[in-house]
């Protein structure tokens, strides 16, 4: 095995009870544990940043999903990129940087198998964890294949300055939308979205009913609705769906903390009338765009046709206050701990 100096402590967070509503800071705990050693084929990272996003929610309650859910008294996990300080596998160096999923924690030990190398060089390591990582796979997959997207349509996109938000309207720009619509939980994010991202039009949710906002948007409807939000951003959608329109449905962040059942939206009757089609995705069904992707957005992001933008929080202990920022909406792009 070869090994750098390893350090004595490994800070990681545990989800300690399941949260009822919105997450609070005694549903988790900040715990210190020793630095786990590798195995045979495995090796140990240091992390050098950890992703927080809005799936991990649903993992913290009991109820079925499709992915099992945090363990209660256990480490939780996510997305994180960081420097092998310590090999004890073929094929993985001492110095590389590697993509896996265990997050939460300064220290991880992963099999390498489930590493994936990246290159620091070709792109900024953050990068990894947002637009070439698993956000712009999901903006890409969910835009081209589950959304069908093609040439002249237009699109509408809910939470549009977040991570995945953001890159499917520039993503559809370079595939040559006709109309790049997005909505977003400020005045300011609403101007990044128009000035910086290069959408059409873009309107704060806040200032009065989505509906409305969105026909003054969109006056000709929309081809393409992806959905990040749900509850009236589906509902307004639907009711300005063209024939033939498509509605990809990537998230529901409207409804992630609700304690009763939200009523679906009032209008799906329309979709008989426009021939609609809802279609639910999870990126992981999608791996096999990663290489194609990469490539394409890859060279959009070092082009700089395709813009990110990232909210840096400092620390592993204020990983559990990035997260909770993710829910409120506090991000523009990616919201990334810094360790």
């Amino acid at each position: 095995m070869t090994e750098t100096q390893l350090p004595a402590v490994n800070r990681e967070w545990h989800l300690v009870s399941r949260p009822v509503g919105w997450p609070k800071p005694e549903d988790f705990a900040l715990v210190e544990a020793e630095v786990p050693q590798p195995g045979e084929g495995q090796v140990l990272v240091r992390n050098a940043y950890v992703s927080v996003d809005p799936y991990m929610r649903g993992r913290m309650s009991a109820a079925k999903s499709y992915v099992a859910p945090f363990e209660l008294g256990k480490v939780m996990q996510g997305g994180a990129v960081g420097e092998v300080i310590a090999s004890n596998a073929e094929g993985i160096e001492v110095g590389d940087h590697v993509l896996h999923f265990f997050g939460w924690r300064e220290f991880a030990v992963v099999d390498a198998k489930q590493a994936v190398k990246v290159d620091p060089q070709a792109a900024p390591l953050s990068t990894y964890l947002g637009a070439l990582g698993m956000t712009g796979l999901t903006a890409y997959a969910g835009l081209l294949r589950t959304a069908s997207f093609k040439e002249g349509d237009s699109v509408f996109v809910s939470g549009a300055a977040g991570a995945v938000g953001s890159q499917v309207g520039q993503i559809a720009k370079l595939k040559g939308a006709s109309r790049v619509i997005g909505s977003a939980g400020s005045d300011e994010k609403v101007k990044l979205l128009v000035e910086e991202y290069g959408f059409d039009a873009a309107f704060n949710y806040k200032n009065g009913p989505v509906g409305e906002q969105l026909r003054a948007a969109a006056p000709d409807g929309v081809d393409v609705y992806f959905d990040n939000v749900g509850g009236d951003h589906l509902e307004a959608a639907i009711g300005s769906l063209n024939r033939d329109g498509r509605i990809a449905v990537c998230g529901m962040i409207s409804v992630y903390n609700s304690t009763e059942p939200v009523p679906g939206p009032k209008n799906l009757a329309r979709l008989i009338q426009t021939r609609g089609r809802i279609e639910g995705f999870l990126v992981g069904d999608h791996y096999d765009l990663q290489a194609q992707f990469v490539q394409e957005v890859g060279a959009w992001v070092r082009s700089g046709e395709l813009k990110y933008s990232e909210t840096v929080v400092e620390g592993i202990e204020n990983n559990l206050e990035a997260f909770f920022g993710v829910l409120r909406g506090d991000n523009v792009g990616k919201m990334i701990v810094k360790l």
